[in-house]
């Protein structure tokens, strides 16, 4: 008799795609929404600004309608911190907190489970200019105002939330979280900054557990898996020393709850640790994690490089043996399975893969639709490693796409396209924003219908 291979994937896996306020909702200005750091942001020439976006705020239950016929029965998301409160401080804004309710209730009603990011890179503008962002701990104090307000009207609503999208990008990106950084030693306030995010984070975690006992609250991070770059043991030491910057560092935090000493012992001896205040420390241990969140797009490899005093992290270098997309990113779906593993060996929480995909410009054929059979051999190989990394014991409870339909990159990119929805608009001329579905569209339904049986 022939034993039938049982899916290693469960009932109730969470199938669905990931997004963010700005880069899908435009209504920049109405409803009450201050202006946030990206609305403020220079446009390079040919890039977009954020007013319309692909219009969601305005037409979600289209759009939805149209995650119902995909299967999705996960979609993530982020709140607006400016929708809610315009200038960060103050009162809440009513018509902003009534539309997510509007939102999430039309998610909920067609079967899709919000999954909602509390801060992707939008801090208030008047935060940034009156505080320099979450370099103040008044910041930190706000976002945990505000992060309280949401879960008192969302908590029945949703139940899986993230702090900080990507927060791994905090020491690289400072700027992300509204900070301007000074013209000299900038290096000890990038990790105030750091530490401050934390002890934003764990707050977060500490409200969440407070007022939505049945919450389940996530570090995430931007995961790049790395290798060294040849079996020399000098670039095998800086690759562990890189991926302990890039990815470890959080994780370790998140879980455990307290810095790692491959951290605190460079940060003391250059006189650069981050000032706690009291309680901190406690804070952090007492509210780890309820499960990890990762996004996965791409593999580096790691050189050894003198230290130069300047770089946070050195050595990255592109792998000879890995295609790219045109934006540089390596296609390495075995490097999803490496990093499952990794972080599943070391910190024994469910996993959540919150974004994967890659971004292809695009245009509509003679039959208004795009055939993407790329995308399909990408999505198709990284879910068939996340398989086999669940066949070797790592729990995994979900899996999402970045953008269900195309939308602005983080840049403003139209033309770097992710979604199995086309959506008709280009970086300058808003066209009519019609939806039309890809080739990946159907697929990736039979996908979800089968729970990824069939790929």
């Amino acid at each position: 008799m022939e034993n039938k291979k049982l899916n290693v994937i469960p009932d109730g896996f969470l199938w669905g795609g990931a997004v963010t306020s700005f880069q899908t909702e435009g209504a920049w200005n109405e409803g009450g929404k201050g202006p946030s750091i990206v609305d403020a942001r220079p446009v390079p020439e040919g890039f977009s600004d954020w007013t319309v976006a692909i219009d969601f705020y305005h037409r979600y239950k289209e759009d939805i309608a149209l995650f119902k016929e995909l299967g999705l029965n996960t979609y993530r998301t982020s709140i607006s911190w400016s929708r809610i409160f315009p200038d960060g401080e103050g009162a809440a804004n009513e018509e902003g907190l009534k539309f997510y309710d509007d939102l999430f209730d039309e998610l909920l009603a067609n079967g899709i489970q919000p999954v909602i990011t509390l801060y992707h890179f939008d801090v208030p503008l008047a935060l940034a200019e009156k505080y320099n962002g979450f370099a103040s701990r008044k910041v930190v104090d706000l976002f945990d105002k505000y992060v309280r307000t949401v879960f008192e009207r969302y908590g029945k609503k949703v139940k899986y939330w993230l702090t900080f999208n990507e927060q791994n990008l905090v020491l690289t990106h400072t700027e992300l979280w509204g900070v301007t950084l000074p013209e000299i030693d900038q290096e000890a306030l990038r990790y105030q900054v750091c530490h401050n995010a934390f002890i934003a984070h764990a707050k977060a975690v500490k409200a969440l557990h407070e007022l939505v006992p049945d919450g389940k609250m996530a570090g995430m991070v931007t995961y790049i898996t790395t290798y060294p770059a040849t079996c020399k043991p000098e670039d095998v030491l800086a690759n562990m020393k890189a991926k302990e910057l890039l990815n470890d560092l959080y994780f370790d935090v998140f879980s455990h709850g307290e810095y790692p000493t491959y951290v605190t012992s460079q940060l003391q001896k250059k006189g650069i640790m981050p000032v706690f205040e009291e309680g901190d420390a406690e804070l952090l241990k007492e509210h780890t994690v309820d499960y990890l969140s990762i996004s996965y797009y791409q593999s580096q490899t790691v050189k050894h490089e003198p230290e130069d005093g300047q770089s946070i992290i050195s050595g990255l270098t592109p792998n000879q043996y890995l295609e790219a997309n045109e934006w540089g990113w390596t296609i390495d779906p075995i490097g999803l399975r490496v990093a499952l593993k990794d972080i599943y060996a070391r910190y024994e929480k469910p996993i959540f893969i919150t974004e994967n995909g890659i971004g292809v410009r695009e245009e509509l054929n003679e039959n208004n639709t795009v055939d993407d059979d790329y995308r399909i051999d990408y999505l198709k190989q990284h879910i068939e490693q996340m398989k086999l990394a669940m066949e070797e014991g790592v729990e995994i409870f979900g899996y999402l796409t970045w953008g269900s339909t195309d939308i602005l990159s983080s840049q403003g990119e139209m033309k770097k396209r992710y979604g199995f929805v086309f959506v008709n608009r280009d970086e300058t001329d808003l066209k009519d924003l019609k939806r039309y579905k890809k080739k990946s569209f159907a697929w990736f339904q039979k996908v979800i219908s089968s729970n990824g049986e069939e790929l």
